[in-house]
């Protein structure tokens, strides 16, 4: 594993030869980089995040699909990353926007340091439900949060189960978890499926958010006329970009929690861009996740200041870091280029 990040930059110009379907789809961007940073701790399975950044007219964007998406999932995520890079966003309405610290699988000292990590952050997203992790285990790992969270006056909990349980599993587990947090504010995908999810939803009394069964989604709307949920997750790159994930929130008329897929800086700020032009954000978004990294792309990192992060562009411009490993960029641009060939069939 890389011990450390690096930041390889490419000249958009130079891919033609290579990489034709790939150089005619970015066509009119300055660069590409392909960036790895080690995360703090395993998360999502993964210990080292990396993807593709793109320089265009309107700044910078981001395009890192996780390496188990085919071509036709990853695309909304090459669009978000071009929509970012070409166009730019609408106006915001706030300057900054509320965020949660992340909680990952761990024991429950860590957990409680990290809350005490972000003493303005008054909401916590508690992973629980790993692989061959104890439903105990994952109990008093909320309960530290509980008790670091009240030592400073109180705060949400919420927790993100990935789809992992069946329905029986699932209310057994939402009420032990709900009492180790004095109540949840809510739990995400608990089940799999929209009907599993309409299902659970009707047994328990905790407000039930989609993620996987929006962004995962040939119509990410479905799980809303399910009523299988209470409320969403939206996430920029899944969705295809900003303006798209705007249009899908309008039309969901449920609320909407922003987050992010452990992004760079790069892709945290089109998550901040699209929290910012929402009319209402009544729940503190997951954006505070450039803690999960060891580094960034940029000397000026989306760091969350007394419970929220600024909306502003990100720079790619960390010219210290050391280049990619050579077979990391060309798997990057081959994916890229297998990806831009997909698109191309489809027209």
């Amino acid at each position: 594993m890389t011990s450390t990040a690096r930041l390889t930059e490419i000249p958009a110009s130079s891919l033609a030869r290579d990489y034709p379907s790939l150089a005619r789809l970015l066509s009119g961007c300055v660069a590409v980089a392909v960036y790895s940073i080690p995360l703090t701790r395993r998360f999502r399975r993964i210990r080292v995040r990396d993807g593709l950044l793109l320089q265009g007219e309107a700044g910078w964007g981001e395009i890192s699909p996780f390496w188990d998406y085919p071509a036709p999932v990853a695309w909304s995520w090459v669009a978000a990353g071009m929509e970012a890079a070409r166009e730019g966003f609408p106006s915001p309405l706030r300057e900054r926007v509320p965020v949660n610290a992340t909680v990952p699988v761990c024991d429950p000292e860590t957990a409680a340091g990290i809350v005490n990590a972000h003493p303005g952050v008054s909401a916590v997203k508690v992973k629980v439900a790993d692989p061959g992790v104890r439903l105990a285990d994952d109990c008093a790992r909320v309960e530290a949060v509980r008790d670091a969270l009240n030592a400073r006056g109180g705060g949400a909990i919420r927790v993100d189960v990935n789809g992992a349980w069946d329905i029986d599993e699932a209310i057994g587990a939402i009420g032990e978890l709900d009492r180790a947090a004095g109540g949840l504010e809510y739990v995400e995908q608990p089940v799999a499926s929209v009907e599993e999810l309409a299902r659970l939803r009707r047994k328990i009394e905790v407000p039930v958010a989609a993620d996987e069964s929006v962004r995962l989604a040939q119509d990410p709307l479905d799980v809303v006329r399910a009523e299988a949920c209470d409320l969403i997750v939206t996430k920029v790159q899944p969705l295809g970009g900003v303006r798209r994930a705007l249009e899908l929130a309008a039309q969901a008329g449920v609320p909407v929690v922003v987050s992010s897929a452990i992004d760079s800086s790069v892709g945290l700020s089109m998550g901040a861009h699209l929290a910012a032009c929402l009319p209402g954000l009544p729940h503190a978004c997951g954006l505070g996740t450039a803690s999960l990294l060891t580094d960034d792309v940029t000397t000026r990192p989306l760091a969350v200041n007394a419970g929220d992060i600024e909306v502003r562009g990100v720079e790619a411009d960390r010219t210290d870091l050391p280049n990619v490993e050579e077979d990391l960029v060309r798997a990057w641009l081959k994916r890229l280029e297998d990806i831009a060939q997909w698109r191309e069939a489809q027209r």
